[in-house]
């Protein structure tokens, strides 16, 4: 098992089901009022450079069901000290730490440094705890036979993205991005997704070719954190790809909508798409909490799984 949590492409797809797995236990366990202390004792130090609702509370809620306790430190990595003589720090006090971050490069360099387990909350790059928790609330409302699936993401190919083309480098399933010219995905990411996607894996411009037949739809915020001065040019740009009611129509008829939120609405999803019966981000944000208590639980023991 790997030490850190910093890409989906880590780690091989029976220790991604692992995770998930987990999850949809830990879940149940929480449904059920049974108590899972299982990092009683441990401590994890969150480090933001980004605002946060969800990664924020999801962690610190988890790791309080799992019995530890965390630490916040808002600060910007590398900017009162180096990000290795900070990490050098945080390792000789915690047991674990997690970062939401700008440079993906500064993640990897702490994971790099300390012996401790690091885990990627989100950079500019990744957003792999976000494709966990997605995942699992695919699973609740499609079942565990992935590979049958379409997901057509529609939008920018952001970090969310690149992450669901890690995912389907590792697990059988289909995965579409639908984008204007010029925002496609990571071109590394983009080209070993190519050469080793378990399913289908297709990048186009057009928008009915793209999400026809597909089984969820996905969107995502048009302007990420840090790209507010391209926002009015990416509205423009990004209009034909909003999520609306006729868009969807040409998924499947059973097809699911999701964002990882925080939603634009009438930017890039319509409220009638995104507060209808069809919608799962609710239950996305919601397994944000399981999906990474799974990822705590097994780091912070050292790899071991069983409960």
């Amino acid at each position: 098992m790997v030490k850190d949590f910093i890409s989906l492409a880590d780690f091989n797809g029976d220790e991604i089901l692992a995770f998930l797995d987990l999850a949809d236990k830990l879940k149940k366990m929480v449904k059920d009022g049974a108590p899972h202390p299982l990092l009683s004792g441990k401590t994890l130090a969150l480090i933001f450079e980004k605002p946060s609702l969800r990664t924020r509370l999801t962690f610190q809620i988890g790791m309080y069901q799992l019995g530890g306790k965390t630490v916040l430190i808002d600060d910007i990595l590398g900017r009162r000290e180096s990000v290795s003589d900070m990490a050098h720090n945080l390792e000789r006090w915690v047991d674990g730490i997690m970062a939401r971050t700008y440079r993906h490069e500064h993640v990897v360099e702490m994971a790099q440094c300390v012996h401790v387990p690091v885990i990627n909350a989100l950079t500019d790059l990744l957003h792999p705890c976000q494709i966990l928790a997605d995942v699992q609330a695919l699973r609740e409302r499609k079942g565990a036979d992935l590979g049958s699936l379409k997901v057509a993401f529609v939008g920018d190919g952001n970090n969310v993205f690149n992450s669901w083309a890690n995912f389907a480098r590792r697990v059988p399933i289909n995965l579409t991005l639908v984008c204007p010219p010029g925002y496609e995905a990571d071109p590394e990411i983009t080209a070993c997704a190519q050469r080793e996607a378990k399913g289908e894996f297709v990048i186009t411009h057009d928008v009915s070719a793209g999400v026809r037949g597909a089984d969820a739809v996905y969107t995502d915020v048009w302007a990420s954190m840090g790209q507010e001065d391209e926002a009015a040019a990416r509205a423009e740009i990004f209009a034909d790809y909003q999520v609306n009611a006729k868009l969807m129509a040409l998924a499947k008829p059973d097809a699911v909508f999701m964002h990882c939120l925080p939603a634009h609405r009438g930017q890039e999803v319509t409220d009638e798409v995104i507060d209808s019966a069809r919608s799962i981000v609710f239950d996305q944000a919601e397994n944000r909490l399981h999906a990474q208590k799974a990822v705590l639980a097994t780091l912070l023991r050292g790899g071991k799984q069983a409960i």
